[in-house]
Order: structure tokens, then sequence, then C-alpha cells
């Protein structure tokens, strides 16, 4: 009787081993299979060539300003060499920015902060990630500005470049917009006083 008891005992604990461990099992290959199916966002190219890839570790990028529209809110920040550029005096200098100067847009829907004691308008859900680079020699029919927009949903939380072919950039960014403001060399966004 004793002897069963403890076959009884080493059975349960083998089940129980085996289920943990299958259990554990089914958790990782779940989790492999989240990952694999995660967008890598610096593998997408907007259609023009411009890709999200040149503008990685853009979050740790300087402000350069804010703005708001009636539906969003936007954060305006430049790499190094804008930055620089700007506090140089470009472009109230008359000088145009530097070949590997980049801008990215950070846009998010607005909400009002309830926490605030005061009216005060915070960033809601990301909704476009817009990319702006000086490089002269691949950019000529745009003054050198390379432009990108990567669409973002957040229900599949995935990304997807703006236009329907590689004429996008010459013919909506810099033909509609950008195309206006010639004498900042392009560039709507001035670096404020701080």
């Amino acid at each position: 009787m004793e002897m069963r008891s403890r076959n009884s005992r080493t059975i349960v604990i083998v089940i129980a081993s085996l289920t943990v461990l299958a259990g554990i099992v089914l958790v990782a290959q779940q989790n492999a299979a989240q990952q694999k199916s995660a967008q890598d966002r610096y593998a997408l190219k907007a259609l023009n060539g411009v890709s999200f890839s040149e503008f990685k570790g853009y979050e740790d990028w300087q402000d350069v300003a804010v703005s708001r529209t009636n539906t969003t809110i936007k954060a305006i920040l430049g790499n190094p060499a804008m930055i620089k550029a700007y506090k140089s005096g470009i472009p109230g200098n008359g000088k145009p920015f530097p070949d590997g100067a980049k801008i990215v847009k950070i846009m998010w829907t607005k909400k009002t902060n309830p926490l605030s004691p005061y009216a005060v308008e915070v960033p809601d859900t990301l909704t476009v990630l817009a990319f702006i680079e000086k490089d002269s020699r691949r950019f000529p029919d745009t003054s050198g500005w390379g432009y990108a927009q990567f669409n973002y949903d957040a229900k599949s939380d995935s990304f997807t470049a703006y236009g329907k072919d590689a004429s996008f950039g010459k013919s909506y960014c810099y033909g509609q917009c950008h195309s206006k403001v010639k004498a900042t060399d392009y560039i709507f966004t001035a670096y404020p006083f701080r």
C-alpha cells in the first residue's frame, strides 16, 4: 500500500511538472509569434525612397517647436545637424540648411488634460510621423528636400507610407506646401527663442 501511494505521488508530480512545462513552452511560442508579427517600422520606405530607418533615434532628437491645429498637436524635432543650423542663424541669415539636416513632425490627436486645474490640451493618439531630410543630390526636384509621411493605425499598431506613387513628395509635400516658404529654405517651423 505504501509503495502504491509513493508511485501515485510520483505520477502526480511528473504530470504536474509536464503540465507546467507545456504551459511555459506554449507561452514562449505565443510571445515569439507576437514578436514576429509586430511590424518592423525601420524596414518601411516611402514610395520616393525616404526610409524610416534614416530617422532612427528621432525620439531622442531636440525639439524645434510645437504647433497645434483644430484637431492635432504636433512636436517638431530636429537632428543635431538641423539644430546646429538653426542655432547658427539659418534660415534667418539667408543661408540654406546643410545636407544631412533632418526634421520630424510627430502628430497626435489632442485631448483635454483632466488633471490640470486650468484648460490645457495634451497629445492623445499618435496619427502621423512626417520626415523631411536635406539631400541635394537625391532630391534635386524639390530644392534638395526629401519628404516622407507614415500614417499610424493604433488598432493594428502599424504604420503605412502615405502616397499613391513616388511623386507625392514633389506634388503634395513640396508642390502644395513647402514651395510656399522658399525664403526659409522650404521649412515652415522656426526655432523660437527659449
